[in-house]
């Protein structure tokens, strides 16, 4: 869904580029990883560090989503519909993970 009104145009007429908006996510995508890379080299690599660069790497792909795939266009029930099974998603994620490392130390303890 554009924000420009095609049928305000007279015929043949091309509709203004967008590069304001263009360059406010640019410099909001590039504020985000700048902050992802100050965290890289401050902080030790650890369970925190990884947790804030998988925060930010999500807040990044929902605002991707958004502007790039014009999801902040739609109505609520889609936005809902789409970002719901990804939260799952994630959850079952990070579920299957904690479990599999369980499962690793368990079975390496035991044929010790």
């Amino acid at each position: 869904m554009a924000t420009h009104h095609d049928h305000d145009l007279p015929a043949g007429e091309i509709p203004k580029p967008q590069t304001k908006a263009i360059w406010k996510t640019f410099f909001i995508l590039v504020g985000l990883t700048a902050v992802e890379f100050a965290f890289a080299f401050a902080m030790e690599a650890g369970t925190a560090r990884n947790a804030i660069f998988i925060i930010l790497t999500i807040f990044k792909a929902f605002y991707i989503v958004a502007e790039f795939m014009h999801l902040k266009h739609e109505t609520k029930g889609l936005i809902w519909a789409v970002l719901l099974p990804m939260a799952l998603v994630a959850w079952l994620m990070v579920a299957l993970i904690s479990e599999g490392s369980y499962y690793f130390e368990s079975i390496t303890n035991y044929f010790k």
